[in-house]
């Protein structure tokens, strides 16, 4: 991760006297008295159903803070306050992307010094893509990933999808690092990590407070330097100075030099299509891919690779009927309306009826359910047969999958493959 300067100073060991800065000095000199252990905020461990929430506080805990310790009289202003130091990432809620401030019981915990703003983080897109993919290796009910942060993460993929093996060796290096820390040590650098992006990568519709305004930093001796979005052809992960040197003027370019110029990326653009239409076409599922697999039937279910290798294994074993039906229900929900009847009755034909070529198991409630059904067709007219079938694929033929040698022949496959890519980019850094 790329980090900038020490707290408050410029590049020149200068005393950096930015409005950013002077702001993120009184905001850390009110946080360093709330942390303190005889007048601060009081944190705690508090127990919960099965375990235990180490280091948090109250969100009504602040607000008595800021109005007792600041002479604020209005509890409104206080509140107005805390959320501005929240939107900053000084303290966050331990169980919301969204960083405000509730005066309530809203648990909160304060961030690490190392996370502060004052230290001119500018994290690249590489560094979030690693946090992303990191998420997805841990099987944790509060690790998993967001809407918002899992469409980042196939855009990422798309964007990195030459280096995204280099890019996932990183997220399992650092996922074996944290597997070895202590649990409650764990949970609390975990919740850290995640306050981090949340702030340079916010929830869609939050302020992002690491925004500078262009026209400020225009006018200012050492202005920060601003960097456009990565989602689309920009591929530039190099790490920028919090400051940076102007850069000298140049003569415009001749009408001749813009034509080469404009050329010259149609060809880039050309070729990048081309590669990631190869990408797009490859069957070939990568490593972590395949593991998710294990994480649950849904996660081989939404994959197409996997419903692919999961219908493959059930056809050896003379079984796929019931994943067979599974899926002509799910088509059947996304028919035309037209077309609906007519679909009906074949699956009713093929997996139902007496005598059926493929038929399936149900049980007394369920068949009934959906004779009835079908004498008015719909496109949820399966809905209960389909239900009952997805729990005996979950409870049967879901974990004999996972535990076949199919299955594990395809990981092993992968990592073996993962490891040889590992000593050529060993081999091409040593040969620089």
């Amino acid at each position: 991760m790329a980090q900038g300067n020490n707290y408050g100073q410029s590049s020149n060991g200068v005393a950096d006297e930015s409005p950013n800065m002077l702001v993120y000095r009184k905001m850390e000199d009110v946080i360093a008295r709330m942390q303190d252990e005889k007048n601060g905020i009081p944190i705690r461990t508090v127990k919960s159903f099965l375990s235990k929430i180490p280091s948090v506080f109250s969100g009504s805990d602040i607000v008595q803070w800021l109005t007792k310790n600041l002479s604020i009289e209005d509890p409104v202003e206080a509140l107005h306050l805390g959320t501005l130091m929240a939107a900053h990432g000084y303290f966050f809620p331990i169980s919301d992307h969204v960083l405000t401030l509730k005066d309530d019981g809203t648990f909160y915990r304060f961030q690490t010094p190392y996370f502060w703003p004052s230290n001119c983080w500018e994290p690249e897109n590489t560094d979030y893509a690693v946090y992303l993919c990191k998420r997805t290796m841990q099987n944790k009910a509060r690790l998993e990933l967001a809407d918002y942060e899992a469409e980042s993460l196939a855009r990422l993929q798309r964007a990195f999808a030459r280096k995204w093996e280099f890019i996932f060796m990183q997220a399992e290096a650092q996922a074996k690092v944290d597997k070895k820390r202590d649990k409650i040590e764990r949970k609390i650098l975990d919740s850290q990590e995640r306050a981090f992006w949340d702030v340079h990568r916010p929830v869609p519709g939050c302020v992002n407070t690491t925004e500078v305004d262009i026209k400020k930093s225009s006018r200012m001796r050492n202005p920060h330097k601003t960097r456009k979005s990565v989602y689309g052809l920009q591929n530039d992960i190099r790490s920028h100075s919090p400051t940076h040197t102007p850069v000298p003027e140049t003569k415009p370019p001749t009408e001749d030099e813009l034509h080469q110029e404009i050329k010259h990326w149609q060809m880039q653009l050309d070729r990048h299509r081309l590669k990631m239409s190869k990408v797009a076409e490859s069957k070939e599922p990568g490593q972590q891919r395949v593991k998710r697999w294990g994480f649950g039937m849904d996660e081989a279910l939404k994959d197409p690779v996997g419903r692919e290798q999961f219908l493959k294994f059930l056809e050896s074993e003379f079984s796929s009927e019931n994943l067979r039906f599974w899926l002509a229900v799910e088509d059947l929900k996304k028919r035309p309306i037209r077309e609906v009847p007519a679909r009906v009755q074949e699956i009713w034909q093929e997996f139902l009826a007496p005598g059926a070529p493929s038929a399936i198991n149900l049980d007394s409630k369920s068949y009934d359910k959906t004779t009835q059904n079908v004498k008015d067709p719909g496109r949820y007219t399966f809905e209960d047969a389909q239900e009952h079938i997805y729990k005996l694929m979950k409870s049967d033929s879901y974990p004999r999958f996972i535990r076949s040698s199919a299955y594990q022949e395809l990981l092993q496959a992968k990592k073996k493959g993962k490891s040889l890519t590992s000593k050529r980019l060993t081999s091409l850094v040593q040969s620089y």
